[in-house]
């Protein structure tokens, strides 16, 4: 006992490993765990082990002076928050430094802009060390704001390039790291931005773009949009608004939102002379005879309008099949495109990725042993593919067609020639990448440079 010190519920502390001069500290023995507020969270290899990288704005309310951090990962744990969520956090080891006192303490990373304060010391890490007394503050003396400046004036590292937020729901997705990764490769402050934490203040004189906790976004040069279908109304909404704050979006939010209706986006691609299979669009269960004689009968594709990735694609290898396929998903009130099946094509298609008016690289995708159609997230195979001139016109068409400046762009090859059968707005990177070694992620980075006339040094 005669060792322990006795600290209030609020303190100020240090971070030595991290070097972090300052910090204020919520001291709460009804949590368990300790939490340090943390952004742009990339995991990394080092020496065979596996570290994280991470940015800390130290101070709360204040984004212009950060810290950028990297620590060994001891664990990645699920912990649940105050407001009774569940979240994956990676725990880190560091020594915390309150008064004389220094020691030890694990540390779980998390966004914390929505609470109080930048850093929650657990009652795991008072064990044996600390006595909290909940009617005093900061016993060890206040942190003034010259003090403040101080500290941060020589630990901000002056930033150059543009600023690039990454809009999207899942940071430890491939194609969300990679981005981030070759962003700041070539010199710039990408932030990922999670769309549930975004909110807008719609003002005729002070329109604004707010991140949980209250940050206001509105400073930024560019976003790069990944809505994931769920989120396409409140994710394009966001586009808008950032687009009306004259930030620069690499797909702005009507291609995003045309290219999610699929019969929409076929009656484009058409317009523009974009070959696609013979496809079929009814209302009523009482036409479904001849909208399957349309598309040239049985085996036919029946796909919700509403599906993605593979889901909700189904082959009517009979049109007795079809006819029940059709009146199922009618009977539920499914909107379905019904389209005639390639059988030539021995499941497998193409994805000619596109970026800025160029095809930027291609893959083959193939369906597994007894599918008939090919989806890498299901299982199916990915590998190099030289594509034909007339192939890459078709996607460059689709993407121009759809005003898309990034498109992952999918053909099939028929006995008629090229067919196009969809263009992604948020075309995954891992398995294209994986497969042509191409540095995509980069590409989209360039785009952004060029639309600024961004010299890269």
């Amino acid at each position: 006992m005669i060792d322990k010190v006795i600290v209030g519920s609020e303190e100020w502390c240090s971070l030595p490993e991290l070097k972090v001069p300052a910090i204020k500290v919520r001291v709460d023995s009804g949590a368990k765990t300790s939490a340090l507020h943390a952004e742009q969270i990339t995991p990394f290899d080092k020496n065979g082990e596996t570290w994280v990288r991470f940015v800390i704005h130290p101070i709360q309310r204040n984004v212009k002076n950060s810290i950028v951090c990297e620590a060994k990962v001891i664990d990645k744990r699920i912990v649940k928050s105050s407001t009774g969520t569940r979240e994956s956090r990676y725990v880190i080891n560091t020594e915390i430094s309150l008064g004389e006192k220094s020691w030890v303490i694990e540390l779980t990373l998390t966004n914390r802009d929505s609470m109080g304060f930048r850093m929650l010391l657990g009652r795991e890490a008072m064990t044996g060390k600390i006595i909290v007394d909940p009617d005093e503050r900061f016993k060890f003396g206040v942190v003034t704001p010259e003090k403040i400046k101080e500290y941060y004036n020589t630990t901000n590292i002056e930033k150059h390039g543009l600023r690039i937020g990454l809009l999207a729901s899942n940071p430890d997705l491939y194609s969300n790291k990679r981005i981030i990764e070759a962003g700041e490769l070539r010199g710039h402050q990408m932030h990922f931005l999670n769309i549930k934490h975004c909110y807008m203040k719609l003002d005729a004189h002070q329109p604004e773009i707010h991140y949980r906790g209250g940050r206001i976004l509105n400073d930024f040069d560019a976003i790069i949009p990944r809505i994931r279908p769920s989120m396409t109304y409140y994710g394009c909404s966001l586009i808008r608004h950032f687009e009306s704050l004259k930030v620069f979006s690499l797909n702005n939010a009507t291609s995003i939102t045309q290219s999610r209706d699929k019969l929409y986006s076929l009656q484009m691609l058409l317009n523009h002379g974009v070959d696609i299979p013979t496809t079929g669009f009814a209302n009523s269960p009482l036409d479904t005879n001849d909208l399957i004689n349309m598309v040239g009968g049985s085996p036919l594709i029946v796909k919700l309008l509403e599906g993605t990735q593979g889901k909700g694609v189904v082959l009517a290898e009979t049109k007795k099949a079809a006819e029940s396929v059709i009146n199922a998903f009618k009977s539920v009130g499914a909107n379905i495109l019904v389209q005639e099946f390639i059988k030539e094509a021995n499941g497998k298609d193409l994805r000619l990725f596109v970026v800025d008016g160029k095809v930027v690289a291609a893959m083959q995708r193939e369906a597994l042993p007894g599918e008939f159609r090919a989806n890498i997230h299901l299982g199916g195979k990915a590998s190099i593919v030289k594509v034909t001139a007339e192939e890459k016109k078709i996607a460059i068409k689709a993407a121009k067609a759809m005003n898309l400046k990034v498109a992952g762009v999918d053909i099939i090859r028929s006995s008629k020639g090229p067919l196009l059968l969809e263009v992604n707005s948020s075309p995954g990177l891992e398995g294209i990448e994986g497969a042509t070694g191409k540095d995509i992620a980069g590409e989209m980075i360039k785009a952004i440079e060029k639309s600024f006339k961004w010299l890269n040094l």
